[in-house]
């Protein structure tokens, strides 16, 4: 045990009690760079000890997101958001049937079809705290658009936008208070001249992604954490789509990779058709369930995770994780939103 917690201390080595990075979630940079070194090659042989099961990837997400509230805004700023409405009036086609729907436009992709670094996301987050004086939950909602260009330069734009809401306050984080702001406040704008990509290149970004399933796969593995070919298991899909995540982040995909994506969920054999779906940004889509279950802990079998694929061409429109059971330490109900993504060309 004692390598682990050499490495995290290496990660994070601010004291816990210090200035503003006390009780704080990490944020997306943060979040992905533990997760890159709890999955290193460095830390494998622990991985072997810690084994990934279904509630320890629930319970890590709860613990990006915990922590103690204060300063919250107004009734109608922390209250969560209802999870998507599924219709289930017609069949719904298979995992696989969209497959081949996305295998056919990727056979007409031409050179400029190609995948595109940077990322256009759209994303819910609840943040619980415990205990008998926590704040409710509070949904945190936020617009990123990174952009690379081929010579190197680029820009990143934060937001705080609620579409749910268009010209309603919209809660944010600040410095681990929580307040309100103006929608569509920018809260970071950053543009970067020719030549800058390198110092801010990952190996994530660096690494173009494959248009081949298996190969996908085994990025997502070796980068962020996925389960292996060979690894199963009630962890295995969630710890997919936690990856599946990170990915997008980096890289928009195009036609030829967006069918090795959708692929590689229908060869799970895990996620089942739900229903159509019209996402938050009013967005028609077909939505693939994976419900949680066969854990030791409540945590691990209170949860439902989606993903929304876009009936006519497989791309992915987003995500959602919601609770289905109550959850009284962290004063959630069956029903809420956990998290949501919803992701643009």
């Amino acid at each position: 045990m004692s390598d682990e917690l050499q490495l995290l201390r290496a990660a994070n080595p601010v004291p816990a009690g210090e200035g503003r990075w006390r009780d704080r979630p990490l944020d997306a940079t943060a979040e992905r760079g533990l997760n890159r070194l709890l999955h290193s090659t460095r830390t494998r042989r622990a991985r072997r000890r810690l084994v990934l099961r279904a509630e320890a990837a629930v319970l890590a997400l709860v613990a990006v997101l915990a922590f103690t509230l204060s300063e919250a805004g107004s009734s109608t700023a922390v209250a969560a958001p209802a999870a998507l409405v599924l219709r289930t009036e017609a069949p719904a086609p298979s995992l696989d049937a969209l497959a081949r729907i996305a295998a056919e436009r990727a056979r007409t992709a031409g050179p400029g079809d190609g995948p595109r670094r940077g990322s256009h996301l759209q994303s819910w987050s609840l943040s619980m705290g415990t205990g008998p004086d926590a704040a409710p939950p509070v949904t945190v909602p936020e617009e990123r658009i990174t952009r690379w260009n081929g010579d190197g330069s680029g820009s990143e734009l934060v937001m705080a936008t609620d579409p749910r809401h268009p010209g309603r306050p919209v809660i944010h984080d600040d410095d681990g208070h929580w307040r309100t702001v103006s929608d569509g406040k920018v809260l970071h704008r950053a543009t970067y001249p020719p030549g800058s990509g390198a110092a801010h290149d990952g190996l994530a970004a660096r690494t173009r992604p494959p248009t081949d399933p298996k190969a996908l796969r085994a990025l997502l593995t070796s980068l962020y954490g996925a389960a292996g070919d060979d690894e199963g298991g009630a962890a295995a899909v969630p710890r997919l789509l936690m990856a599946l995540s990170s990915f997008r982040q980096e890289w928009t995909p195009g036609l030829r990779e967006t069918a090795a994506i959708v692929r590689l969920l229908a060869d799970t054999g895990e996620l089942r058709p739900a229903g159509a779906v019209t996402d938050r940004l009013g967005r028609r889509g077909l939505a693939f369930v994976h419900d949680g279950g066969g854990g030791a802990t409540d945590a691990a079998d209170a949860t439902r995770q989606m993903v929304i694929l876009d009936p006519h061409t497989g791309q992915l429109l987003g995500t959602e994780i919601t609770f289905t059971k109550d959850l009284p330490d962290f004063q959630i109900t069956a029903g809420q939103v956990m998290s949501y993504e919803a992701w643009m060309p």
